[in-house]
């Protein structure tokens, strides 16, 4: 008995407690979020779906991934524009429904080309909703704890990721891919059904309603662009583990696919155990955000270039645990940070540039991701990506001393 008082008093209660101000709003968005991404069983398993069942060459997935990427684009360009529009229910309730007939509908291309067709459209429709998403989110969240808000809906998207990637690998080991279409597009249209019942205009409280008589364009803020472009950088290499990395598992360690989930499933395990108590701790302590985002990008590339010092199994894990704190820390911080740049301006443009940028790192990211690994070797490709990763936080660095300057001058005008 007194253990578990103990446990309860140190350990279950204090975890508890840095989930308390968070809006019902907030929790409702991401358990819609959860409902939809643990439906989400295709996408860690698309370059060994393409490669194992379809048959397709690493340079031919190379080429689907980079559709993947342009449908993404494409569509967090059209998420934000609607989202400033029509508004971000809209924008959530006709991205939802539409991806989920077109991830049923996945599984019955054959071709090459159609293939590359129907992943475009349907990280087209798909990717409207993160735009609208991240409005609404900062928009059911007090100014005090947007970080903490992103970050639940992050533990609702990797809960959703960790159980996904398991029982996925479970479903093609016992029935086969052609299952996991169907469970991807009945989960969207399940979370659908959840946001129009809990999030209708009329339900939902709004708790930061942000308006702007002359709101300023993204394309007219050059600090926001430094950050644009380390958040192309970081996704180039955080999408790794999502492309090449399961080929390496497959290939190098000779793991199952049911393996390759438990170790995907094991990385969104650890941001639901760890990131909230985390970021709780990194809020109250109150650093500097850029600061923060540099030492998460450090450690994400350190988790690709320890592959390289040993071939013991492992080294997979470390960095696989490298990676996982690595981006706890930067996406919340990262979000964080469009959020408060957003208020003086259009908040569906600034969430959709954010959510392009790591498109634009999916066009481009699984394409050379794949070539870099065909041509050069899987050793020579977590260089290229250490070195990628070293630019991203030149560019991060110089977005400190650009936003520091920033408010030096603002203090000055005040004066």
């Amino acid at each position: 008995m007194k253990l578990l008082t103990y446990l309860n008093n140190k350990i279950f209660q204090p975890y508890l407690d840095t989930f308390n101000g968070l809006s019902r709003e907030v929790w409702w968005l991401a358990l819609i979020t959860f409902v939809n991404r643990a439906g989400t069983m295709v996408i860690p398993f698309l370059s060994l779906y393409l490669t194992k069942h379809m048959g397709f060459s690493v340079s031919k997935v190379g080429w689907v991934m980079t559709a993947f990427g342009l449908g993404s684009v494409v569509g967090s360009w059209i998420g934000g524009k609607l989202t400033d529009k029509i508004g971000y229910y809209k924008v959530m309730v006709f991205s939802l429904i539409g991806t989920g007939f077109l991830f049923v509908g996945l599984q019955y291309l054959t071709t090459f080309y159609t293939i590359c067709m129907g992943i475009f459209l349907v990280m087209l429709v798909a990717d409207t909703f993160r735009p609208a998403m991240f409005v609404a989110l900062n928009a059911y969240s007090k100014t005090e704890n947007k970080a903490r808000s992103v970050t639940l809906v992050r533990l609702a998207i990797n809960l959703g990721f960790s159980g996904g990637p398991v029982i996925g690998g479970l479903i093609i080991t016992a029935i086969g891919y052609e299952s996991l279409f169907w469970i991807d597009g009945i989960t969207c249209l399940l979370a659908a059904i959840l946001l129009v019942m809990v999030l209708r205009p009329k339900k939902a409280r709004v708790l930061d309603n942000i308006i702007v008589e002359n709101p300023k364009s993204v394309y007219n803020d050059k600090i926001f662009f430094i950050f644009f472009a380390a958040m192309v950088l970081f996704g180039f290499v955080f999408l790794q583990y999502f492309s090449t990395m399961p080929l390496y598992y497959k290939d190098v360690y000779q793991l199952s696919e049911f393996h390759i989930g438990l170790l995907m499933g094991f990385n969104g395990f650890l941001i639901f155990v760890l990131e909230m108590p985390l970021i709780k701790k990194l809020e109250d302590k109150q650093l500097n955000m850029v600061g923060l985002m540099i030492f998460g990008a450090a450690l994400m590339g350190a988790s690709l270039f320890i592959l390289n010092l040993s071939h013991w199994i492992g080294i997979i894990i470390i960095g696989m645990v490298l990676m996982t704190v690595g981006e706890m820390i930067l996406f919340p911080f990262s979000n964080a940070f469009v959020m408060q740049r957003a208020k003086g301006g259009r908040q569906g443009e600034y969430m959709g540039l954010y959510t392009i940028s790591f498109s634009i790192a999916h066009v481009f990211g699984h394409n050379m991701g794949m070539h870099f690994v065909d041509y050069l070797g899987f050793d020579s490709t977590w260089y290229i990506m250490t070195g990628l990763t070293i630019l991203c936080l030149l560019l991060l660095y110089w977005l400190k001393v650009a936003v520091e300057k920033e408010r030096l001058e603002k203090i000055e005008s005040y004066k």
